[in-house]
């Protein structure tokens, strides 16, 4: 009994050492190449930067940007500020504690228009609207001015996308009000803020001056709706339909069904931690390109633990997108590692990025090259994205990111495997080693038959007795 014991502690131990261990360790290496993907690295100093004209007769509206040790959740940023920005009726901004270059999740690099101390001087009062995006909270006296900006500004209109609700519940602006965030993180909220009303059945919550929006589509029903409450109904149905968002009745009616985890959910936790053969994807930036588009490519891929992407330019200055964003790659066309699929992104990339492509292919190195929205031009922007994530990886992926995105229009067609079977794989072999090792220590240690010569021994004692 006392070897059986021995033995089963010994197979199930080393099973979730070696599973647990290997996991954690690839869990944390995708969450870094996502959330934590801070470049590090020091930037030319860029002069003569393109920032939006402000115009005194129009409303303000900050986008913001976190401290240095933190990136910003990229499709949080990039969305509202092209959908404002669409509108052509506001001044439209990225608003950051300092001038230095900010990170948005996935490894993209964004260089603010203001600081918050130049916005507040300019307009000499509160911005009209404040969104703010999910800022991790990595370092806290770093992120002070976050925290105290957002406190500063208070009683003026602000708008949460996803998991921007924690960074307005860590103010204490959401004390004693209903809300909501993205599905994934509502139980944490729940115990971390008790104080407030978290609501999972809700695309958006509307109260007083705040608004917060759930996971990633929601933030397109908050804007929206903040867009018809400011600029009437008209305004915003303009903006849903150039966009060609397909559920454009949430805005109207933001109730639903809510999201619980499921077996897609697993997927994505396994492909984090076991998904190690990671697809390298190139994004090309070139100027006039869409924030949006570029935004679908990141979420899309980047956070489903699969696929690293990297920015590439042909030019070592910032790239201006359509509404005068200032991005910078992180690699140049010359010096980029061999990919597995170059994307260009946006409904006019064929011809606004033609010389860009000349270029690069003149001086990259990628098995594919793919234009990801200009040969879909009609439809919306994360559809093309998210049916070629199934055929580069499987069903399962692409649903849970299908889910992630509470994207609930039934327009998609997906296509591919039905599992991640590499990841499965994966899983397997650290399983199979775990198990052959403690068979090693078991025939070692445990299983292992007495010497001849303690045997001949005990015969002796025996025979003497």
């Amino acid at each position: 009994m006392k070897k059986f014991l021995l033995r089963f502690i010994l197979y199930v131990g080393l099973f979730v050492l070696f599973l647990g261990g290997a996991g954690f360790v690839g869990y944390s290496q995708s969450y870094k190449n996502f959330y934590g993907s801070v470049y590090n690295k020091s930037f030319p100093s860029f002069e003569g930067l393109e920032i939006p004209e402000y115009d005194p007769n129009k409303p303000t509206v900050a986008v913001m940007l976190g401290d240095k040790t933190t990136t910003t959740e990229i499709f949080d940023f990039l969305i509202p500020y092209e959908l404002f920005a669409m509108t052509e009726a506001y001044n439209v901004y990225a608003v950051a504690p300092d001038h230095k270059v900010k990170s948005l999740s996935g490894g993209l690099e964004v260089i603010p228009h203001y600081t918050y101390e130049e916005l507040d001087q300019l307009l000499g009062k509160s911005p009209d609207m404040i969104v703010v995006p999910f800022i991790p909270v990595v370092d806290k006296e770093a992120y002070q001015p976050v925290r105290k900006w957002i406190q500063k500004h208070a009683k003026t209109s602000i708008i949460s996308i996803c998991g921007g609700s924690l960074n307005l519940a860590d103010a204490g602006l959401l004390d004693g009000k209903t809300a909501t965030s993205h599905w994934q993180i509502l139980n944490p909220l729940k115990k971390n803020f008790p104080n407030t009303n978290w609501r999972a059945d809700r695309r958006y919550v509307a109260e007083g001056n705040i608004v917060t929006s759930g996971g990633q589509t929601g933030g397109f029903d908050a804007v929206l709706y903040a867009i018809s409450q400011d600029l009437g109904e008209e305004a915003a149905d303009k903006v849903a339909k150039e966009v060609k968002y397909p559920t454009y009745y949430f805005v109207k009616n933001p109730t639903v069904s809510p999201y619980s985890v499921d077996l897609r959910f697993a997927t994505y936790v396994t492909n984090y931690a076991f998904q190690w053969n990671k697809t390298k994807a190139g994004v090309l930036l070139y100027n006039g390109m869409e924030e949006m588009a570029l935004s679908s490519i990141f979420d899309t891929y980047a956070d489903t633990g699969t696929t690293n992407i990297l920015t590439i330019s042909n030019s070592q200055q910032p790239i201006v997108t359509k509404h005068q964003l200032n991005l910078v790659a992180r690699n140049q066309s010359s010096n980029t590692p061999k990919l597995d699929k170059m994307i260009i992104t946006g409904t006019e990339a064929k011809s606004l990025a033609a010389e860009d492509v000349k270029l690069w292919k003149e001086k990259g190195n990628a098995k594919e090259l793919l234009y990801m929205h200009s040969d879909s031009p009609d439809r919306f922007v994360f559809s093309a994205p998210l049916e070629d994530l199934a055929k580069q990886e499987d069903l399962l992926t692409a649903k849970h990111a299908v889910k992630r995105f509470e994207y609930r229009a039934d327009d998609l067609t997906l296509e591919g495997k039905s599992i991640p079977v590499e990841t499965y794989i994966n899983m397997l072999l650290v399983g199979l080693l775990s198990v052959l090792v403690a068979y090693v220590i078991d025939r070692r240690f445990i299983m292992k038959k007495p010497r001849a010569c303690c045997v001949k021994r005990m015969n002796e004692k025996r025979t003497l007795v």
